[in-house]
């Protein structure tokens, strides 16, 4: 049973006995309540490259795992909408599908 986080600016109905909570809170206090549920295991953030880039901001983001799928789409969006310098970890295969790792390289201070 893992407890879900949907962020949203929009009045969502609420699911019966499922483990989600909807917020438009700020990305710091989002994140602790997260990693407190989370009790030590690793957390997933799961959206856009806006929400990607929102935890990159506050130093919250220890790496990304694109998921590449054999679908054509439109003209389309840059994966993050702001610079992010990543390292590429691991490349793999599961299918038709390719996963990208990468880890945010941080900037020495």
């Amino acid at each position: 049973d893992i407890p879900c986080w949907v962020f949203t600016h929009r009045q969502l109905p609420v699911i019966p006995d499922a483990r989600i909570e909807f917020t438009s809170a700020d990305i710091p206090t989002v994140h602790k309540e997260l990693t407190g549920a989370a009790g030590g295991r690793n957390v997933w953030i799961v959206g856009g490259g806006d929400l990607a880039g929102q935890f990159a901001d506050a130093g919250l983001l220890d790496e990304v795992i694109v998921w590449i799928a054999p679908v054509t789409l439109g003209g389309g969006a840059p994966l993050l909408p702001r610079r992010i310098e990543l390292r590429l970890d691991e490349l793999g295969r599961n299918g038709d599908f390719a996963c990208a790792r990468f880890s945010v390289v941080r900037a020495t201070v």
